[in-house]
């Protein structure tokens, strides 16, 4: 008789991913995944597009797991505080149905990104992709969740994937027009990459997926930064807001506790030195009550140790009905 399963979801701005594995870890996850992301409208996430793809990838993973059901799932969504109405009002039903499921924990992605990164620990996690976020949480009775930053390419998102690329695409339009603050180097991998400088307007503002257009431009900024006293400079600010954030989020721990921990995850850390050597010294200055850690997982990681916690009645995370919702 095969053990209990989970089922974990992971919905963001790159795409879809799904898991099943065993409750008790007995063996490795089988993932499904897409680059499409779930189509998000003003009405919110659409939560039937999710469930029309979530569905038949969950039950083909559990014919080749050899399983019927998975007892507990957790989805972790881009957008869930906000725009999760929809997913809130159809996912219970249409997964206890399914598949079986009698818990389940709704979760903004930045919760996934911190137990996946973390597990459940004190700490800070930044989710730094193309947007940026960090939470917090101390774990002790009566306290919830602290967030800083996350609203969005044209009001923050500081030091994320966007912003970095805007500040470089910035920088080579600069240089275009003989402004100070240039950046030839910028310039020469604009055009490059996306044309003449003089087209990028008409390339830019009438897409709908602009800020993956924009950090698409930060891996060229951190090519740039070794030669390129502009492009050192970008990657020298955006250390200075993710530390910011991770910062507001993390506060000195109680007398006699141990330190807190504070991660990074996502995409940005790939761009590497140029950018994670300002960073951790940001976070040394900036959080010196703090230890710096590598993430340990993704954010499908973070979705499958909260399903498994809820199975096991060992949530520790704090449950506060808009970043982290349970049912059953």
């Amino acid at each position: 008789m095969t053990s209990a399963h989970i089922l974990a979801v992971d919905s963001g701005g790159s795409g879809i991913r799904v898991a099943v594995a065993p409750a008790d870890g007995g063996g490795p996850p089988l993932v499904w995944s897409s680059p499409e992301p779930v189509r998000t409208t003003s009405g919110g996430i659409d939560a039937r597009g999710l469930l029309g793809r979530v569905l038949p990838a969950a039950r083909e993973l559990l014919r080749r797991a050899d399983a019927r059901e998975c007892a507990a799932a957790c989805v972790g969504a881009a957008g869930m505080a906000g725009l999760g109405d929809g997913l809130r009002a159809v996912l219970p039903g249409a997964l206890r149905e399914t598949l079986g499921t009698r818990r389940l924990a709704l979760a903004s992605d930045a919760v996934t990104a911190y137990a996946g990164a973390i597990g459940q620990a004190p700490g800070a996690v930044v989710a730094a992709g193309t947007g940026l976020v960090a939470l917090g949480a101390d774990l002790a009775p009566g306290t919830g969740w602290r967030r800083a930053d996350g609203w969005g390419h044209l009001l923050g998102d500081c030091g994320g994937g966007a912003w970095i690329g805007r500040a470089g695409l910035e920088a080579a339009l600069r240089a275009h027009d003989g402004r100070d603050g240039g950046s030839p180097a910028l310039l020469a991998r604009l055009e490059a990459v996306l044309g003449p400088a003089e087209e990028l307007p008409g390339l830019l503002y009438p897409r709908p997926d602009r800020p993956a257009l924009l950090a698409s431009f930060a891996p060229e900024v951190a090519r740039c930064a070794g030669d390129c006293p502009v492009a050192r400079d970008i990657l020298r600010s955006a250390a200075r807001h993710i530390a910011d954030a991770a910062a507001a989020v993390c506060r000195p721990p109680a007398p006699g506790a141990p330190a807190s921990v504070v991660a990074v995850t996502g995409g940005l850390p790939e761009l590497g030195e140029p950018l994670l050597v300002p960073l951790f010294e940001q976070l040394r200055l900036q959080l010196p009550h703090a230890r710096p850690v590598d993430a340990e997982g993704t954010p499908l990681d973070g979705a499958l140790r909260l399903a498994a916690a809820l199975l096991t009645d060992r949530l520790l995370l704090p449950v506060d009905g808009t970043l982290l919702r349970v049912i059953g």
